[in-house]
């Protein structure tokens, strides 16, 4: 039987339940994250108030899409007719903008005064199918022996997930999960800039980000505040893409099957 070093099992968990766990902290923080953000000078501090706001969203919205994502992969790949029916409604979906939906989001988060809800629902929606689609390929791309492998040796229900389909389709996690992250740094500036899509509302409205930050500075013509934060959140983006993702994605490779 195939026996993959403990050290992977850890590091998928890892990536499971340290979102999970921040996402309780990061809740309490985004308490603080939801003043306007239209000030007519921006420092560092600021700058990086705001980009921390917008990595806890992320962060959250990340960690939400992997809860979903994961047993709906394993729900479409249980059976055939589960696949014929559910693969195509999902495509469906997927294909739907996300932006659609985003005044009614939007509209039904701010009866209840949860502006940065509809920011990190909209990032959810952005970045779950990613993770979907990718672990879908994955679990279609175990090979047959190691499935009967597992069954020979009377794996079922979570042993068989563990000691099976999470080592397998770690390598497709981190990709979709590369992939989600992306989608979401895509759409951040649409997420964090809600007057446009409430009735009557201001500028006052929208909430602290990086991506506020940006749409704001180019509505004024602030040309220096916008070059600033634009460099920020690209030297953002590298650093974690070179830091984690490159290196999740180099480690992942090992797990392949050839």
């Amino acid at each position: 039987m195939v026996s993959y070093p403990r050290s992977i099992r850890q590091s998928l968990y890892t990536l499971v339940l340290v979102p999970l766990l921040a996402v309780v902290a990061a809740v309490l923080l985004l308490q603080h994250f939801t003043a306007a953000v239209a000030p007519s000078h921006i420092t560092i501090g600021m700058l990086a108030y705001a980009l921390s706001a917008t990595f806890i969203r992320l962060l959250i919205a990340y960690a939400l899409a992997l809860v979903c994502a994961l047993p709906l992969s394993f729900w479409v790949t249980h059976s055939t007719s589960a696949e014929r029916v559910l693969l195509p409604l999902f495509d469906v979906i997927q294909s739907v903008p996300v932006l659609a939906f985003f005044p009614v989001i939007i509209v039904f988060f701010a009866h209840y005064g949860l502006y940065s809800g509809a920011a990190i629902f909209i990032l959810f929606v952005s970045m779950l199918w990613s993770i979907v689609f990718s672990l879908v390929g994955g679990l279609h791309s175990i090979p047959q022996d190691i499935k009967s492998v597992g069954a020979l040796f009377g794996l079922r229900g979570f042993a068989y997930i563990d000691e099976i389909l999470l080592p397998s389709i770690f390598p497709y996690l981190i990709t979709g999960s590369l992939l989600a992250f992306a989608g979401g740094w895509n759409i951040v500036t649409v997420a964090e800039v809600l007057h446009t899509y409430l009735p009557g509302a201001t500028a006052s409205s929208d909430i602290v980000g990086i991506g506020s930050i940006l749409v704001h500075a180019a509505a004024s013509g602030d040309e220096q505040t916008f070059g600033i934060a634009l460099v920020v959140l690209i030297a953002t983006i590298a650093l974690i893409n070179l830091f984690v993702w490159q290196r999740l994605l180099k480690y992942a490779e090992r797990y392949k099957f050839e």
